[in-house]
This record gives structure tokens, C-alpha cells and sequence, in this order.
């Protein structure tokens, strides 16, 4: 067997966590943006995508600038939680974002929303995600993406935290003005 047969042998035999990945963007081609962010996360060492969400319009939440598009993509990933947070800053950054101030209109952004059973609180990652429960245009993708998803083979764990029920969240989108825009205009194989 080549070497690449078997280091892709060997990855396939590492256990994998579920994460689930927030994107969004409201400058440039967004939708384009996406599509790249999700093809590039396929390509994460040890990681394959499960599932990924529609896309979801909503106005800014405590930021400035255009509208926004969400989704949530769903990954089974051999990453642990600090590598796939490396990754998706250095994604960001090769799809030109800059953070000239706090909530600045952005180009992409991947938020790590949660990671296993991950509960961490570092300087540059607090896991599950702070805003995870009180932001529906998280809240929508999320449910969306998870809806069909069988769990993974232990030792992997739930990533999930508590949610807020259905009628909860349709409160939020309301409020927020969130509305689904499209299905994810690429299908990943998931």
C-alpha cells in the first residue's frame, strides 16, 4: 500500500469528536465565501463534513454593515478543539478578513460553537460558544444541520448543549429577523 493509503488508513482509525462550525459574512461575495469556507473544511486533516445548514439572512447583532448570511456546518474531526480554532482563524484570514475594531463587517467568519463535550474557558476559545443559545441565526442552521444526523460510534460525545426549545427559538428569529435565504447552494456529499 502507498504511503498515503496508509497515513489516510492510519487517520481513518483516529476517534473523532463532532463540532459544529457558525459561518457567516456580510461583505464581498458572501455566498461564494461560504461555499469556500465549507470546501476547505472538508480538506481539514482528519475531519469530514456530516452536514451543513441552509443559509440564513438576518441584520447585524450588536455590529454595523450589511446584512449577513449564516449557516452552521456539522464536522466529524480528529482535530482537537485548539487546532480546528488555528484552522478556522488562518481560513479567515486567507479569505481577507480583518478585524479593524470588535463586530466589524466581515468577509468570513467561522465561529467553534462547540467540540465534543469540550467545556473550555481560555483566553482565546471558551467552548460552548457564549452566544450559542441567545443568537438565532445560530440557533436555526444549528437545529437545521443536526435534524438528520445519526450520533457517532463511542468514545465521541454529545456536542450539543442544553438548546432552547423550538418555541423559544422561533421567538428569537422573530425578534432577531432571522429567515432562511436558500439551501446550501453546494451539496458536500453529506
Amino acid at each position: 500500500m502507498p504511503a498515503s493509503g496508509l497515513a489516510a488508513q492510519a487517520l481513518a482509525a483516529v476517534p473523532r469528536e463532532r463540532a459544529c462550525i457558525g459561518l457567516g459574512g456580510n461583505l464581498g461575495d458572501v455566498q461564494a465565501a461560504l461555499v469556500g469556507a465549507v470546501q476547505a473544511l472538508a480538506g481539514l486533516p482528519g475531519t469530514r463534513v456530516a452536514a451543513v445548514s441552509s443559509l440564513y439572512q438576518s441584520a447585524p447583532v450588536d455590529a454595523e454593515g450589511p446584512d449577513y448570511l449564516n449557516a452552521v456546518a456539522v464536522l466529524d474531526t480528529a482535530l482537537g478543539p485548539h487546532e480546528l480554532l488555528h484552522s478556522l482563524l488562518a481560513l479567515e484570514q486567507g479569505a481577507g478578513r480583518e478585524r479593524p475594531h470588535w463586530h466589524a463587517p466581515r468577509t468570513l467568519d467561522l465561529d467553534l460553537l462547540c467540540h465534543g463535550d469540550a467545556r473550555l474557558r481560555t483566553a482565546t476559545l471558551t467552548l460552548p460558544h457564549p452566544g450559542l443559545t441567545e443568537r438565532a441565526f445560530v440557533l436555526l442552521p444549528l437545529r437545521e444541520a443536526l435534524s438528520g444526523l445519526a450520533p457517532l460510534p463511542a468514545p465521541a460525545s454529545d456536542p450539543i448543549p442544553p438548546l432552547p426549545d423550538e418555541a423559544r427559538t422561533a421567538q428569537l428569529a422573530q425578534a432577531q429577523g432571522i429567515a432562511r435565504k436558500c439551501g446550501f447552494p453546494v451539496n458536500f456529499g453529506v
